[in-house]
């Protein structure tokens, strides 16, 4: 059982961590951290002064020889860890043979059976198809171009809290902050957001639909309707099944593509291959990347035969589907399929019950939700109020990341816990604990 596979691996792992050897960020990553600011590009958000230098399993070991807990993956990306071995061997394997020729131009065995994997694990019952890029927002705006060719439709529906990406399409469907928009316009035209669903806040998706079809488009000029299944960047909301549904209708009754972003929840993160499996619903087209490579820069757009309709040559790419990428990505999907899956549902469920056990001795957090290793943690000035508490999230990160706890947060108030998939056991309890004591610590 894949559950009893990865608690014999969890055994034979010595615990060696967390281990704070000396007070973060020690002298080697400040020399890391000062040449980084000299000549790096000011845009870089740089969470906290984290400067990795290697990693196994879900630990992750810094410049000086400390060594974390991971419950963030590098924003979901390292899948199966790090230098899980089936992984390093695929690609020196591959890197071995040739780095790279483009796939848009010739032919090779890892890019046809990476594309034919992905085809087949695609929800619902209709023969896919597949084009691989270099990352998820190149897949998003990939997908944006079939959309509006495949229809011959101009509008786009997003939402509000999206994150998509930063090039001219995805940034312009984004909707998480303003800044990822202010002073680059004017951005993409034809662009609508309406509000996500959110239990927690009580916001009803569906409830501004039939205005805005009355009022501001009609839904015959809808190409598509860009959706995460469950918001990543805008705050680890997930959504009621019949807001997901009731968009599926709604496609159907008006010919509009829906398309799902699945960049952060795909690829096992919430126990199954795809979200869009747990609510029964086949999108036409969707979009994958961050754990496909378990880190290497790799991305796809998955479309129904009947969507994916251009023309060759109406989209390519140089780098897109590099082979050594192709089989980084080969080998995540058989990992993920045989065993990490459902490590992830049995190490979310331990996850969400140590958490609701926080919650209860903890007033500041608000909300606990999620799926598998996809679970969001919100924090309020109170529970009443519900009014979010962004000051206290960035102290917390930063008193985890003294004790051995890599944390990362999203939308205006919450912790995404979004770690490794390899996470056993001593991973979630060692970071609950921590978690405590860091709350404790501030007070709260």
């Amino acid at each position: 059982m894949p559950a009893k596979t990865a608690a014999r691996k969890s055994a034979a792992l010595k615990r060696d961590y967390p281990r704070i050897v000396v007070p973060p960020p020690g002298p080697k990553a400040r020399r890391v951290i000062s040449l980084d600011k000299e000549w790096s590009s000011p845009s870089y958000i740089k969470e906290y002064p984290f400067v990795m230098a290697g990693g196994r399993g879900a630990m992750c070991e810094d410049a000086d020889g400390n060594r974390y807990i991971d419950w963030m993956a590098g924003i979901a990306v390292s899948a199966t860890g790090y230098n899980h071995p089936k992984l390093v061997a695929a690609i020196r394997e591959a890197a071995g043979k040739f780095l790279h020729i483009c796939g848009t131009d010739f032919y090779y065995e890892s890019m046809a059976e990476l594309c034919q994997a992905l085809a087949r694990s695609a929800p619902g019952k209709e023969k896919h198809r597949v084009f691989l890029s270099n990352s998820g927002t190149e897949a998003v705006e990939g997908a944006v171009k079939l959309a509006r060719k495949h229809t011959g439709r101009q509008y786009l529906i997003a939402f509000d809290g999206a994150f998509h990406g930063r090039s001219y399409a995805a940034v312009t469907l984004t909707a998480s902050k303003t800044k990822y928009k202010a002073g680059f316009g004017p951005l993409l035209p034809g662009v609508l957001h309406l509000p996500y669903d959110d239990p927690y806040r009580g916001i009803d998706g569906l409830a501004s639909v039939e205005s805005l079809f009355e009022s501001k488009v009609s839904p015959e000029e809808v190409a598509a309707v860009v959706m995460e299944p469950i918001q990543g960047e805008g705050g680890y909301v997930l959504p009621r099944a019949e807001f997901i549904r009731g968009w599926r209708r709604l496609c159907d009754k008006h010919g509009i593509l829906l398309v799902f972003d699945e960049v952060q929840c795909g690829v096992g993160r919430t126990g199954k291959m795809w979200a869009a499996e747990h609510y029964g619903v086949s999108p036409d087209v969707f979009v994958t990347a961050k754990g496909l490579g378990s880190g290497m820069p790799i991305g796809a757009i998955v479309a129904k035969e009947s969507v994916m309709t251009w023309p060759q040559g109406s989209h390519g790419t140089t780098f897109g589907g590099n082979p050594v990428c192709c089989a980084a990505a080969l080998a995540t999907l058989e990992l993920v399929e045989s065993e990490l899956a459902a490590n992830a549902r049995a190490m979310g469920e331990r996850l969400l019950s140590g958490l609701y056990q926080l919650q209860k001795r903890h007033e500041c957090i608000g909300d606990v939700r999620g799926l598998g290793l996809m679970i969001g943690v919100e924090f309020v000035k109170d529970r009443a109020s519900k009014k979010p508490d962004g000051e206290l999230v960035h102290a917390l990160e930063l008193e985890a990341f003294k004790r051995g706890l890599l944390l990362l947060s999203c939308g205006k108030s919450v912790i995404r816990v979004a770690p490794p998939l390899v996470l056993d056991s001593y991973d979630v309890d060692t970071g609950l604990s921590i978690l405590d004591e860091s709350l404790t610590a501030l007070g709260r």
